[in-house]
């Protein structure tokens, strides 16, 4: 579940981090991005747990309103939602449930967040076309939950400060991690069972190698980085370049030289997304300026064996 974009947004934070709190002891610091990493993978966990405790609630309206229809003798409500073959499904799924048993903190702390998500999506049209729609299938038990995720569950306020109270982390993390929680619902499949497979922590060895790698290259060489930076800004003032501009640019120097696999068209749009997220409005262009600049220098220097597209007459005039 943890990839390279996630890996990262993570090593800009920390390295950012790193250098303001001026505690420079580079072996904490590598404890802390991947103490930092192992909790979005939490967090996916955290996400997935939520679908089962809403789906708990719906089990107790539903006993509820069985109940008064036998008193009252009228018919008995649907128990289409708080039976929903997905949510059922990931309720018993091993890896889930393993999860779950290890941890302290649960949905059932959150009981008033629970009640309030329960009946925003009882009273959504997306529970209403559930409801009637005549295809009781479980692809349509999955798919309400993925409209239910986008709809309610992706930008939630209440979600967003539950998570800030919990963890330091999980805020800047969402994002990316929704992205693996609509993943793995569309995976899910019925013959599976318990057994379903989640998404693994890391997908391979080589991820975890690569963020230690990045991390470190960025650290210990940051006096060449920073000065590769200075001899290739002739076209920009780079005193006056944002501090967090500067780091990410460290950064991606530090992948452009490290990672001979990795193309310098992917390293430069990474980090140049990674700034319009945490630097200013007008750090995307500069640093994919300054970037480009930066990597036809290391080739022509014959300091990084990668290619890059010339540039048209236009661009070699500006």
């Amino acid at each position: 579940m943890i990839n390279r974009e996630l890996i990262r947004i993570k090593i800009v934070q920390l390295i950012y981090a790193y250098y303001q709190n001026g505690n420079k002891n580079i072996d904490t610091a590598e404890k802390e991005l991947f103490f930092s990493l192992s909790k979005s993978y939490d967090m996916y966990n955290y996400l997935l747990g939520l679908m089962v405790s809403v789906t708990k609630e719906a089990r107790k309206h539903l006993e509820i309103a069985q109940a008064k229809a036998r008193r009252e003798g009228t018919a008995e409500p649907s128990a289409r939602f708080a039976l929903n073959r997905f949510a059922m499904q990931l309720e018993d799924n091993t890896m889930l449930n393993d999860f779950m048993s290890t941890q302290k903190k649960t949905w059932n702390d959150e009981p008033e967040f629970i009640k309030k998500l329960y009946n925003m999506i009882v009273s959504s049209e997306i529970y209403r076309e559930y409801m009637e729609n005549p295809d009781d299938s479980y692809a349509t038990d999955r798919e309400l939950w993925r409209r239910i995720y986008r709809a309610l569950i992706q930008d939630n306020e209440d979600l967003d400060a539950i998570f800030e109270e919990q963890s330091l982390y999980w805020n800047d993390d969402k994002e990316v991690v929704d992205s693996f929680v609509l993943k793995t619902i569309k995976r899910f499949d019925e013959k599976s069972g318990s057994k379903q497979e989640l998404l693994p922590e890391y997908d391979n060895e080589e991820d975890k190698d690569y963020a230690r790698r990045l991390f470190r290259a960025s650290i210990l060489n940051a006096n060449e980085y920073q000065r590769i930076m200075s001899t290739s800004s002739q076209n920009w003032d780079f005193s006056r370049l944002a501090y967090m501009d500067i780091i990410i640019m460290q950064i991606a120097i530090a992948e452009m030289l490290t990672f001979p696999s990795i193309p310098i068209s992917v390293t430069i749009n990474e980090f140049v997304d990674i700034a319009k997220v945490y630097s200013t409005p007008r750090s995307g262009g500069y640093i994919n300026g300054m970037l480009d600049a930066i990597a036809r220098r290391l080739i022509n220097e014959g300091k990084m064996l990668k290619q890059m597209p010339k540039r048209g007459l236009d661009e070699e005039e500006a």
